[in-house]
């Protein structure tokens, strides 16, 4: 985790409040679909733990007010991520094309989009646990198809006591040191933070 990641939480706001007055902000989110794309091929969704402004969001302002229950599996399932995936890309698209190329239009499509999607995970991120949107979120699902297998957690067996701790730190709820494929592994480096062996690298 990067040491500005725990601030990026305060532009979900700064566009989904002013970008109502000042549809432009919307095309904040052009900066970090670009970013995220460049970055998912080499480092899978390192994005999400370290530059999402939502994951900051529902990390360090959601948390204290979420339940903190186990995130049910079928919100990792591809069969509600693909969907789900289409359905919003769709939504997009055909929302870009009805603005006729209109600029503060256009801003206005990616500001709603971000109030829509913030506010399924604000609401899930109360009643469930904090990261609960990004297992089904559709660009976790894209940086996850583009390299969800690049840059992935080492687990030194021989070191590892199974105490448990990376488990507890994991914000996706992973079985850090149990399972070898991890796909939607955010690169936090919480797990690795909290290890008293120094048996997790990356």
């Amino acid at each position: 985790m990067l040491k500005i990641t725990p601030y990026l939480g305060i532009m979900v706001l700064i566009v989904s409040i002013g970008g109502i007055f000042y549809p432009k902000l919307g095309y904040f989110l052009m900066l970090v679909f670009a970013s995220l794309l460049i970055i998912a091929p080499f480092r899978g969704r390192w994005f999400c733990g370290n530059l999402c402004p939502r994951g900051s969001f529902v990390d360090f302002w959601l948390a204290p007010l979420s339940r903190k229950l186990r995130i049910p599996p079928l919100f990792r399932s591809m069969w509600l991520r693909v969907p789900i995936f289409v359905a919003l890309m769709g939504f997009m698209i055909f929302r870009v094309i009805q603005t006729e190329g209109i600029v503060d239009k256009i801003g206005m499509v990616f500001v709603t989009l971000c109030i829509l999607t913030t506010s399924i995970a604000i609401l899930f991120g109360v009643i469930i646990a904090p990261r609960t949107w990004c297992s089904f979120c559709p660009m976790g699902t894209l940086q996850r198809a583009m390299g969800g297998k690049k840059y992935q957690l080492k687990v030194d067996t021989e070191k590892c006591i199974d105490c448990g701790k990376c488990q507890k730190v994991c914000p996706m709820q992973l079985s850090v040191n149990e399972i070898l494929d991890k796909p939607d592994c955010i690169k936090c480096a919480r797990c690795v933070e909290a290890c008293p062996k120094h048996a997790l690298s990356f």
